[in-house]
């Protein structure tokens, strides 16, 4: 007999609670009245809930009820008989069997009077029962395969093995004893009654605990009390506590912990569960610490510690990891990162609340036991998943307390959870508050109260000057969960998180609002401004009321309150001016202020001062000979009263901005030598004349002086004054310094708008060289100085990536550009003249063209030709803002994307990793304006996630990057195949109409990936109504028709050299090895040509037919040229550089290239009426309906591009 051994670690995340803790699979024609019956009685006498099928089978497939069985049940027992192969449903079970081994069942065999080696080899009885089957079967031997590949697996999984000569109900003993320590022990812990979201979460920790790897691993599981982390904690143990020789769960280690008993009792039970049943008695916490490294060193364990939040609650129970045996596990949950951090765990894995149809689903079940809930419910029930934001405690508790009331109850309790935390909640919450010091207290209530959602840096400001040291306690306060940092600096806390801090300030005084620290409802801060009920407890009061009143203020109000440090007062108008102010604030926003400030008032520990619209006096504010040395930020926009900004005495302030102050008129030459200022903003200011003689603002990173129409003199920079962001906006400035390089040498940003004698600016920024400059903005400019200054100059702009042009009247951007190689961005708008663009760098990832009227077709093309590369190559995935808004309304057909659409809406399967896709729509409107567009992605998993676009354009082809939440999608817990949906809507008031949908997406329903886009693209034919232009005794091919997509086009003086009179053989101008042509450097073969050939105005370069074997002068005298006379008459088209001689030229001829046919709908044109003939509208290689738009009229061809690539990129693009 073989006693079972690990037969392998599975990776399931499975956390259902198990219908049966047995399935029996046997063939019943041998053990059924045997064997198998007395296995069945033994099992259900030892209390062990078994499922036997006893009823006769027939048919080939077996039930779904039997499917059922099989995967709710804990452990199969597979009893493998002389016969069982001989049973397609026996089979068919076994394969369902193994399935659910992978998903985590535990599978024993039992070879009863059979070798387990015949069953392995399919030797004796089982080669002759498969013999049979795939006689059976032979239409379907696929299925045959899977019999033989599982008989292989199942025989060699560790089992039991009966023989004759033994009693039956000692071997039956042995299985059962085997299963009831070992495998039903009681281990097993109750995770939830509805475990929603559990199981993808337990699934991401079961990937970071990896079983596979034989080392000692610590991981961590962090998050907010009420999250669910001992939840998860508890599936993870019930998923992987098997495969250990020992394994513990200690829940509540934080409050077990508080004394000397608590500890040895924590040891004990450590000891006991590992150990199997042993009680061993602890003396002492030290003793005990020794027990457990004793007893347990050499064992490979699972340990799971539950709350903790001190290191040294681990060290009292078990000293430190370094004597545990390789392949242990230490699960660690906390609300604590910096602990995670100083115990050096391997990973942390941080539980986000339930997503929306997570938390819906989970509070259904609590609030409605799993039934359908009434409409009438709906909104009630959407109400709860707002206001609990995920978190699975509150669901449960309010589903829980609202389960079977009506809906007058639901409506009062949900406005009574608002008001008021539920007990139960509120206590969870408060845990990781108690834990506190008293500095962090009141940081965190502070946030609670005032701040949350605001910048951290201003907040650490403000808070510093109240000796919190914030530096380090809101760090800790993240650590705890209790806060939280968005990617825009703000500081963020969960809803309920908010509402407990909240509710421990009411519980200071639940009665009397002045013996609270702090008033943020409107109500509490009116009833104690308007009726004189301060004190010297309150510490902060916002009073923002929902919309502008009128308040009668008590004038004193603020007398009694000497400890006020935070004011925030908004949409509050007084009619009478206060009286009194606290000196003591650090904190003043107040909006629409209308008097000036109280005489007395010198607030000299101000930190930040916010009074915009206000009627302000800065000399009364700013009083001489006081020193404002705490104040960091002054924010007095939109104060009329303010003529002067006088000589502020702040020399930390290190924000500045009195923009839209109308009539200010000079700036104290002290404001120019502020050491600590990093943003200055005087825009708008209409009447401004002085600014400081010289600028020695040595941390500057911003500086604004927009629209200051009085202002004609710049100052002069002192060599230490540097600056990252200028914007000069409608500026008549006329005298530039000459040391104005010192400022722009160290721009990274630079915005210019409407600027009025532009030759002496230009004249001055460019005797520099913009190092560090990424950013370029230009609005309103003359497009020649835009040329000649900015886009011919590329060495002047090294690390240039990001180039907007709006309303400016420039025609062609310039070839030079595609030398700006570090250029990632092109948005070009409302530059109605604009009608080329080149080929851009290679470094580009999003074109932004909008309401360009004037943009010829070959342009747009060109840009999709080159996005097409990108997407060929996978680079446009590697990038985050990737995308182009084109003035198309469809796309040619070959631009190829893995999925397209006529609607609104897109159908494809992915994979487990889905991350990331490219999506392209274009859409029509009545409405000829930009307007907003929502993205919404959705599985058949659950999976929901959606978001805005900006603007888009009507009559546009977009594509846009579109990322998806890892997270998100990880905790939809995504299986193999997934199906989704992505849709995109379009929120204009008149209908619109989404012409085109396409994505390209890593899929695996169409057997490609994300360079799906085929290698053989179809190549379409040139249009019928693509024409050839005559003048007079010249033919002209449109030169936008095939060219180089990789060199410098020829420009306006290309020219079409052809023969007249001719019968032209089939020729397209698009071939399958290349981009289009690449006219300078390309030949394209074709049949002989005859006739006259007719001569080229003087001067010009052209597009011409040579012939091998031939030379000619091409002088200004008709040839006659026969081909037949040619020695190789294979016709060469290429340009030719406009400086080049004619006579004697020579085309290169590339080896490898296809021969191609002229389709026969490309007819010469009447030579006599001088017609010229442009791009039609009906093919071109588009969809159908292709409307070229405004720019599709004929456009004259001596001036046009010769970069049109219509067609795609073969992977065999050259150059010579």
């Amino acid at each position: 007999m073989a006693f079972p051994i690990n037969q392998g670690v599975s990776f399931s995340s499975s956390t259902c609670w198990w219908d049966y803790d047995v399935f029996l699979s046997f063939r019943g024609e041998d053990t059924r009245n045997g064997f198998t019956s007395h296995f069945y009685r033994a099992l259900c006498d030892k209390g062990i809930n078994t499922f036997i099928d006893n009823d006769l089978r027939r048919g080939e497939e077996i039930s779904l009820e039997l499917l059922k069985a099989i995967k709710s049940s804990r452990i199969s027992i597979i009893i493998f008989s002389q016969n069982y192969a001989f049973s397609a449903w026996c089979l068919d079970e076994l394969v369902e069997i193994l399935n659910c081994k992978k998903n985590g069942q535990l599978v024993l065999p039992v070879f009863y009077k059979v070798d387990p080696s015949e069953v392995r080899k399919q030797e004796g009885n089982f080669k002759v029962a498969l013999a049979e089957q795939e006689i059976k079967f032979k239409n379907n031997m696929e299925k045959v395969q899977r019999w033989k590949a599982a008989l292989k697996e199942a025989a060699s999984l560790s089992g039991w093995h009966y023989e004759d000569g033994g009693p039956e109900y000692k071997f039956i003993e042995q299985i059962i004893e085997y299963i009831l320590d070992t495998k039903l022990s009681g281990s097993h812990l109750f995770v939830a009654k509805y475990p929603i979201g559990v199981n993808s979460r337990a699934k991401a920790i079961e990937s970071l605990l990896d079983l596979k790897v034989n080392d000692v691993r610590m991981v961590g599981i962090l998050g907010l009390g009420g999250i669910g982390k001992t939840t998860i904690a508890k599936a993870v143990y019930n998923i992987i506590a098997e495969h250990f020789e020992g394994s513990c769960f200690l829940e509540n280690v934080r409050e077990n912990s508080e004394t000397n008993n608590g500890i040895m009792q924590l040891q004990e039970n450590l000891l006991f569960n590992i150990l199997r049943g042993k009680h061993l008695k602890v003396e002492s916490v030290a003793r005990g610490t020794n027990m457990i490294r004793e007893r347990l060193q050499s064992k490979r364990v699972l340990l799971i510690l539950d709350d903790v939040d001190k290191s040294k609650q681990i060290e009292n129970l078990f000293g430190n990891f370094d004597w545990f045996a390789l392949g242990s596990r230490v699960l660690i949950t906390t609300r604590d990162a910096h602990l995670l951090a100083t115990l050096k765990v391997y990973a942390t894995y941080e539980v986000k609340e339930l997503v929306k149809h997570e938390a819906l689903e989970l509070f259904n079940q609590h609030a409605f036991q799993g039934n359908k809930h009434e409409e009438d419910y709906f909104e009630l029930a959407n109400q709860v998943i707002q206001y609990a934001n995920g978190l699975p405690l509150a669901l449960k508790i309010i589903g829980s307390d609202l389960c079977g009331r009506p809906k007058s109850e639901w409506e009062s309790a949900i406005h009574q959870y608002r008001e008021i935390l539920e007990g139960d909640i509120h206590e969870v919450l408060k845990v990781s508050y108690d834990g506190l010091r008293p500095t962090e207290k009141d940081i965190f209530l502070d946030i609670a109260c005032f701040f949350k959602g605001r910048k951290k840096d201003k907040v650490v400001n403000i808070l510093d000057a109240c000796n919190l040291y914030p530096t380090f306690g809101i760090p800790n306060l993240v650590n705890k969960c209790l806060i939280a940092i968005h990617e825009n600096g703000r500081l963020w806390m969960h809803d309920l998180v908010q509402q407990m801090g909240m509710e421990i300030v009411k519980q200071e005084s639940p009665n009397i609002l002045k013996k609270r620290s702090r008033l943020w409802h409107y109500k509490d801060a009116l009833k104690v401004l308007t009726g004189c009920k301060g004190s010297d407890k309150i510490r902060g009061i916002m009073l923002h009321l929902p919309h502008p009143k009128t308040v009668q203020l008590y004038t004193e109000a603020f007398k009694k309150m000497e400890n006020l440090k935070f004011l925030m007062v908004s949409n509050v108008l007084i009619s009478e001016e206060l009286k009194y102010l606290p000196n003591g604030l650090k904190f003043l926003e107040w909006d629409q202020y209308p008097f000036s400030l109280p005489s007395n008032f010198c607030p000299q520990e101000l930190v930040v001062l916010k009074m915009s619209h206000s009627c302000i006096r800065l000399e009364k504010l700013f009083k001489q000979g006081f020193l404002f040395k705490d104040l960091k930020s002054i924010n007095l926009n939109n104060c009329l009263s303010i003529r002067i900004l006088p000589a502020l005495c702040t020399p930390n302030l290190e924000k500045l901005d009195i923009s839209h102050c109308e009539n200010l008129i000079e700036v104290h030459e002290a404001i120019g030598s502020l050491d600590k200022l990093v943003s200055c903003h005087f825009s708008e200011c209409k009447k401004l004349k002085i600014l400081p003689n010289t600028l020695r603002l040595k941390s500057l990173n911003s500086l604004g002086i927009t629209r200051c129409e009085s202002l004609e003199k710049f100052p002069n920079i002192h060599p230490e004054t540097k600056c990252n962001l200028l914007s000069f906006l409608d500026s008549n400035i006329t005298e530039w310094p000459l040391s104005l390089g010192y400022l722009l040498s160290g721009l990274t940003e630079l915005t210019l708008q409407n600027c009025q004698n532009l030759g002496d600016f230009l004249g001055s920024i460019l005797r520099c060289k913009f190092t560090n400059l990424w950013r370029l903005e230009i609005l309103g400019w003359d497009g020649n100085r835009i040329e000649s200054h900015i886009l011919t100059k590329p060495n002047f702009f090294p690390s240039l990536r990001d180039l907007e042009l709006y309303d400016c009247n420039i025609v062609t951007i310039p070839r030079s550009i595609i030398k700006f190689t570090t250029l990632q961005s092109l948005s070009v708008a409302n530059c109605k003249k604009l009608r080329e663009i080149p080929r851009l760098p290679q470094s580009i990832r999003y074109v932004w063209v909008a309401d360009c009227t004037s943009l010829d077709l070959p342009s747009s093309c060109r840009l999709l030709n080159q996005f097409q590369e990108l997407l060929m190559n996978r680079s446009i995935f590697d990038f985050d803002h990737s995308g182009f808004s084109l003035p198309i309304i469809e796309i040619p057909k070959w631009f190829k994307l893995n999925h397209q659409s006529v609607g609104n809406s897109v159908s494809f399967r992915v994979g487990r990793e889905f991350q990331k896709l490219i999506l392209c729509f274009a859409f029509r409107s009545v409405e000829a304006k930009r307007t907003l567009a929502t993205w919404s992605v959705d599985s058949a998993n659950g999976f929901s996630e959606c978001s805005n676009f900006a603007l888009v354009h009507p009559e546009h082809l977009c594509m846009y990057t579109v990322d998806i939440s890892k997270r998100k999608w990880d905790e939809s817990n995504p299986s193999e195949q997934n199906d989704v949906t992505i849709t995109v809507e379009i929120h204009i008031d008149l209908d619109p109409k989404i012409t085109w949908l396409g994505v390209h997406v890593d899929c695996i329903c169409c057997g490609c990936g994300s360079s799906s886009v085929s290698d053989d693209i179809d190549h379409q034919s040139f249009p019928s109504d693509v024409g050839l232009q005559m003048d007079t005794n010249l033919l002209m091919v449109h030169p936008g028709l095939g060219s180089s997509d990789v060199l410098d086009d020829l420009g306006s003086s290309s020219r079409a050299w052809i023969c007249d009179h001719t019968e032209l053989q089939p020729l397209p101008a698009f071939c399958s090895t290349s981009y289009g042509l690449d006219l300078d450097h390309r030949v394209l073969n074709s049949g002989g040509v005859s006739g006259p050939l007719i001569g080229p105005n003087s001067g010009l370069a052209g597009l011409y037919l040579g012939f091998e074997g031939y030379e000619s002068t091409f002088p200004d005298e008709v040839h006659n040229l026969d081909s037949s006379s040619i020695a190789n008459p294979f016709a060469r088209i290429g340009y030719l550089d406009s400086n080049a001689s004619i006579d004697g030229c020579s085309p290169l001829v590339l080896d490898d290239i296809e021969h191609h046919s002229l389709p026969s709908d490309v007819l010469p044109v009447d030579t006599t009426n001088g017609s010229e003939l442009g791009l039609g509208r009906q093919d071109l290689g588009f969809s159908d309906g292709f409307d070229l738009g405004s720019s599709s009229v004929a456009h004259a061809f001596d001036n046009n591009d010769s970069d049109f690539n219509l067609f795609p990129p073969s992977k065999k693009t050259r150059t010579s």
